[in-house]
């Protein structure tokens, strides 16, 4: 019994507090939702009637203007209004408006000084009490079509409402919190009374290990498991939910440490031969790498990849192996080398005249040939057999990247039947009707149903994927599982937001903003108080930078005060320029550059800024810490990583990201400016009132968005991935089922 009361009052006090706490909180929550919804109320009220009030302050018209203010007053709630002139002269006011609110003392909240500019009129709220009680005083501009203010309305709202449901709200919280303090604490005693001392007594022999009774053990066991776990989180714990050691732990716990194998066109480092005959390594312009580049270094393992610079074949060994990055050596890329004809068929060819424009809506006409569709199966082959020479076990982990590899996951599938394959598409997957333009469509999506998890972006994207199996194939779509049988196996079909490493290992290494901002200034050669807009992207015409370009190009007609103060720098690496396409682009996008600046430009001054070149990460981070707004304008994107490291970049909290509403960016970073990047109203609107935007309401959009990203990081992007794959491995060992190895059907007809 006394054990029983050392436990409860304890609990009691502890329940007493949270009590108060929560009894708090909800009276400061309900007055503040009650106070919110009173202020949108008002601004209603007055939206509603701005017509008849323009209308009559035109005229002159007194008597017209205290009418509507007494339509405005027939709500219950609304004690009484009065309406002002810019000068703060009363015009018209209800019977009922209290004396103790004048013009002249709310004005000055409203209009901050005679003759101020129609933007820097502003709304004001603010809670009072009067003898008769608690009311919200809400002064509101009147702004006529051409937004000039005509004057404002100020409203008395009777805030008596909100005391008397918020004592109502704190009496039921007591009680429910009291209630509870006493049902917790009579089990408490009454649990601890039945079970302690055997409890106890069996607990020491079970920590001693010898006369345990067998039923201890499983709780021993897990007890010692969760304590190893905790203490794993405490130590590499920084603030996230998930950094490089716990994915690494994950991959531990979960898949007993095996070192992942992934297969990616693209390498994360690339060596090129340099003029003075030197080599430098370069990091390419890719989302694909900067995603997976840190989950490799924080995992291990081997990077299969094409080997596609100048001194690649120089800096490996003999079987294109080299340990990266060059000053850790984590893990290695194994390069293989392609042919002229292999890469143009393979690369240029099928994956990017065919699969790349047939995935986005992005107004190319995607080109299908029989020849490089032989070339894109042999390719896959030869990839999928050297991921298989890379395995340790005949059921690795393996990671196929993107659609250079869809028919990979089968042809590893005949191998290493065991294999835990997880297949990531990270471009869009169109719907059914545009997928039937290609014609192998059986074959790729045979290809990617040998992975044991596809991944996507978005819900969207696997919804799209599902449906065109069950278009095209002879397979049963589980929607309830999301996940598609075929020939007795199952493919799981799941969403996987991409996302980058959190903290950014680029951000540690960056000069602090201000100097980022004195440099890049002076580099571009800009005044002090000039607006900078940057764009980092491959030239493609998926990024919809012509779309980008014509939408700074309508603000500066629109905006006429931000010629000679605004510019745009646009960093574009130069990408696929093999395809004739692209070259096209690039004519285009140099010619609008040019004749905006001609348009607009003037000694010292050009509107937009092309750097057609490759950048370097640190370079591309000084661009984002130096910039007042960041415009990504894709034209249809899985993800967009750049709208992601922007955010990363800015840990000052300031700086404007507008974002396209078809990226998939856009479903997650929800406090950018979203807009429609056909739309060049829209889009010029909100670049204007990006590089306008209040310091405080950048840094609380801001803040929004760095949270989002801590706590959804690469790392988070992976384990969830490795822990899917590892419940799954689990699955198939438990059933015993092992899928029978399967054929590529090839076609050579086009």
């Amino acid at each position: 019994m006394r054990i029983g009361l050392k436990l409860a009052l304890p609990l009691l006090v502890v329940l007493a507090v949270i009590t108060w706490g929560a009894a708090h909180m909800v009276d400061q929550t309900g007055r503040r939702w009650f106070e919110k919804d009173t202020q949108l109320r008002a601004a209603l009220a007055v939206s509603g009637a701005r017509l008849g009030l323009v209308r009559a302050w035109h005229q002159g018209n007194s008597e017209q203007i205290r009418r509507v203010l007494n339509e405005i007053t027939r709500d219950e709630r609304i004690l009484g209004a009065a309406a002002c002139n810019p000068d703060l002269v009363m015009v018209a006011r209800t019977d009922d408006f209290p004396d103790t609110f004048s013009c002249e003392t709310v004005g000055p909240r409203v209009r901050p000084s005679a003759g101020a500019a129609a933007s820097k009129w502003t709304t004001w709220n603010e809670v009072s009490e009067l003898a008769s009680g608690g009311v919200n005083v809400s002064a509101i501009p009147v702004l006529a079509d051409d937004g000039q203010p005509v004057g404002f309305v100020t409203l008395i709202h009777d805030m008596s409402f909100a005391d008397r449901r918020g004592s109502l709200s704190l009496k039921f919280t007591w009680f429910v919190f009291a209630l509870l303090a006493l049902v917790a604490s009579a089990i408490t005693m009454l649990m601890v009374r039945l079970v302690w001392r055997s409890f106890i007594g069996e607990a020491r022999r079970t920590l001693q290990g010898d006369t345990a009774r067998p039923e201890f053990q499983p709780l021993l066991a897990d007890v010692r498991e969760l304590v190893a776990r905790l203490a794993q989180d405490h130590e590499h714990a920084d603030g996230t939910s998930w950094t490089a050691a716990r994915l690494k732990q994950t991959l531990k716990r979960h898949l007993h440490g095996e070192k992942v194998v992934i297969l990616a066109n693209r390498e994360p480092y690339i060596h090129h031969r340099a003029p003075d005959g030197g080599v430098r390594v370069l990091h390419p312009a890719s989302g694909l790498v900067t995603a997976l580049e840190p989950v490799m270094r924080a995992c291990s393992g081997v990077w299969v990849a094409h080997g596609s610079g100048t001194a690649d074949r120089d800096s490996a060994d003999r079987d294109g192996r080299i340990w990266v990055p060059p000053d850790e050596k984590s893990y290695q890329i194994r390069r293989i080398w392609l042919s002229d004809a292999e890469e143009k068929g393979y690369y240029y060819g099928f994956s990017n005249e065919g699969l790349w424009p047939l995935c986005h809506v992005a107004h190319a006409r995607p080109n299908f040939r029989s020849d490089d569709w032989a070339h894109y199966v042999r390719v896959n082959q030869r990839f999928a057999d050297t991921a298989c020479d890379e395995a340790a076990s005949d059921d690795p982990i393996i990671l196929v990247q993107d659609y250079h590899f869809a028919l990979a996951p089968r042809m590893i599938r005949q191998r290493l039947p065991r294999a835990t394959i997880l297949s990531f598409w990270h471009i869009p997957w169109p719907n059914s009707e545009r997928f039937a333009i290609c014609p192998w469509q059986q074959e790729l999506l045979h290809g990617m149903l040998g992975a044991s998890i596809i991944g996507f972006h978005t819900q969207f994207h696997c919804n799209n994927f599902l449906e065109t199996v069950e278009r095209f194939l002879e397979a049963r779509v589980d929607k309830e599982q999301f996940g598609v049988v075929l020939d007795g196996r199952t493919t799981l079909v799941r969403p996987y937001p991409i996302s980058i490493e959190w903290p950014n290992r680029w951000l540690a290494t960056a000069p602090p903003v201000d100097d980022c901002r004195r440099s890049v200034f002076a580099e571009l050669g800009l005044r002090d108080d000039a607006l900078l807009g940057v764009g980092v992207d491959r030239l493609d015409y998926t990024k919809g930078i012509e779309e980008r370009l014509s939408a700074v190009e309508r603000m500066l007609e629109r905006y006429p005060s931000l010629r000679g103060r605004f510019t745009f720098v646009q960093i574009a690496a130069p990408s696929r320029t093999e395809i004739e396409r692209y070259q096209t682009l690039n004519d285009a996008v140099e010619a609008l550059a040019a004749r905006i600046n001609q348009r607009f430009g003037a000694p010292g001054y050009q509107p937009i800024i092309m750097k057609r070149a490759h950048h370097e990460p640190p370079t591309v981070f000084r661009y984002y810490r130096a910039a007042d707004v960041c415009y990504v304008s894709s034209l249809h994107d899985g993800m967009n990583l750049v709208a992601k490291e922007f955010v990363a970049a800015r840990d000052d909290e300031s700086g404007v990201l507008v974002l396209s509403h078809f990226t998939g960016a856009a479903r997650e970073l929800t406090e950018a400016l979203v807009v429609n990047p056909y739309d060049l109203e829209q889009a010029s609107a909100a670049l204007a009132r990006a590089v306008t935007m209040p310091k405080a309401e950048q840094a609380e959009r801001m803040r929004a968005m760095r949270s989002m990203i801590a706590h959804f990081n690469v790392y988070r992007w992976a384990g969830r991935m490795l822990i899917d794959a590892a419940q799954l491995r689990q699955r198939e060992r438990l059933t015993g089922r092992l899928s029978a190895p399967l054929r590529i059907v090839e076609r050579t007809g086009s």
